[in-house]
């Protein structure tokens, strides 16, 4: 069911998706930095995992979800999944561009990459991210805009989100598994580096122990939120009321199983979620 039409554009709220509990990590960076804006979250938690899709299906999923959000009158859309930015970020913009709404879609590739270029001291920045991702170069593209001097080595993490997602406590496999990932950044000598999925905040930790404390970590959530902000106000959309906004939830899986495992991920309560089930989009594949 459709939300109720706000009296004004700019009380509209923000929408966010991904493929399951890891965008929550983006969420919870956009709640703290921009307390007074409404927000509505969909988790495509029946397709998940994204990270080993085709770019064609990711294309389609994004642009079903893009629909469904725009029902709930979003007046912007973050794609909070590193996978669907990778391969769906431009077929998305235009999309919700064409609409009466002309809804901006931003990504979190960009501001990931453009702040490890910046955090950078010896020009060697490593990523771990989805095969789907890793597979795209979105991110050697993102930080070859911002620096082309800069060198990047990728390492595709198959098995990490999908641990992640079955949730804690973390046991020795999980730690051998990042291990493993982790290896070949240290064996390349990296000082900076960028989480591009979003459900790897959550083993962060496990993570800076692993490379050393000299290791920058970036997580895309907070210059993410940053850009937001920006948009908002170059765009003439951001709230003008005070206090704190809401935010709900939408799930194409289990409800249930969602709130269970999201409440962890967000650091705040879940509150209701509900199910949705999302249509084809007419010309799409």
């Amino acid at each position: 069911m459709a939300a109720p039409v706000p009296a004004h554009p700019r009380d509209r709220p923000i929408a966010v998706f991904d493929s399951g509990v890891g965008g929550l990590t983006v969420l919870h960076e956009l709640l703290v930095q921009l307390p007074a804006e409404d927000f509505v979250y969909l988790a495509d938690t029946a397709r998940f995992p994204y990270g080993e899709r085709t770019q064609e299906e990711l294309e389609r999923f994004s642009l079903e979800i893009g629909e469904e959000l725009l029902r709930h009158r979003a007046k912007l859309l973050v794609v909070a999944c590193n996978s669907a930015t990778a391969a769906a970020l431009p077929a998305l913009q235009a999309r919700m561009m064409q609409t009466t709404l002309g809804v901006d879609v931003i990504g979190v590739v960009r501001p990931g990459g453009v702040h490890a270029v910046a955090a950078t001291r010896n020009g060697r920045v490593g990523v771990l991210a989805t095969p789907a991702t890793v597979a795209s170069g979105a991110y050697v593209e993102a930080v070859a805009a911002a620096d082309p001097h800069v060198a990047v080595t990728q390492v595709a993490c198959p098995e990490l989100a999908p641990l992640i997602e079955d949730g804690f406590p973390y046991d020795q496999r999980v730690v051998d598994t990042v291990r493993g990932y982790v290896a070949p950044l240290r064996d390349a000598g990296v000082d900076t580096v960028v989480l591009g999925c979003t459900h790897y905040p959550l083993v962060r930790p496990m993570l800076q122990r692993m490379l050393g404390p000299d290791v920058t970590i970036i997580a895309s959530g907070a210059p993410l939120a940053r850009q937001v902000s920006h948009v908002l106000g170059a765009r003439g959309l951001a709230t003008q009321r005070t206090g704190e906004g809401e935010y709900r939830f939408l799930c194409t899986g289990d409800p249930e199983n969602f709130r269970a495992l999201g409440t962890r991920f967000l650091q705040m309560p879940l509150g209701t979620v509900d199910a949705v089930e999302l249509a084809p989009v007419a010309g799409v594949r």
